[in-house]
């Protein structure tokens, strides 16, 4: 895997070695023992499938139920968003877009201590993502898709959306203890 360090303070883009032949490709998407930067510990793997429009966030869990990342869009093409809510780091409050496709085959690695999200591009996405702790309800947390202090540009008009997605508060109305 070969890594490329993102804008936000420990966030990296993964490039896996594909190798092709007459019957198609394979990768190898996650090594616990990998070389490089990261070596996640990772407990949970999830996949979503969503079509053209689909916003999903901007989500993260609090406490010991904080999740490092893992995605991979398996099919299609997402927009992979992130906010860093660490108050200590030097990129917090800033935001990072990453597109994610079956044609790049790109992995973003995301730390514990950031809102994720993602928009889709294509007709269908499927995005696959590993996670470092159980997903816990009463962890759980967001920030709203379109809040106006971060301006974040998901490519898509129009979006579809969950109702707890449209309900999440605003950068400006989250507390202390909702930041890391």
């Amino acid at each position: 895997m070969n890594w490329t360090e993102t804008t936000l303070e420990g966030v990296w883009i993964g490039e896996p070695k594909i190798f092709r032949d007459e019957r198609g490709e394979f990768l190898e998407s996650y090594r616990r023992t990998g070389e490089g930067p990261v070596r996640p510990e990772l407990v949970q793997d999830n996949v979503s499938v969503s079509t053209k429009g689909v916003i999903r966030g901007l989500h993260y869990q609090r406490g010991e139920a904080a999740q490092a990342k893992w995605v991979m869009a398996v099919t299609g093409e997402i927009l992979d968003v992130v906010v860093d809510l660490r108050r200590g780091s030097s990129t917090f409050g800033r935001h990072l877009g990453v597109r994610l496709s079956a044609g790049n085959r790109r992995i973003l690695w995301i730390p514990e201590g950031f809102a994720h999200g993602f928009s889709v591009l294509s007709d269908e996405a499927t995005v696959s993502y590993k996670c470092s702790h159980y997903y816990r309800p009463d962890a759980e947390r967001g920030i709203r898709w379109n809040d106006p202090d971060l301006k974040i540009d998901w490519i898509v008009h129009n979006p579809v959306l969950s109702d707890k997605d449209r309900s999440l508060p605003a950068w400006s109305e989250l507390r202390d203890e909702d930041l890391f």
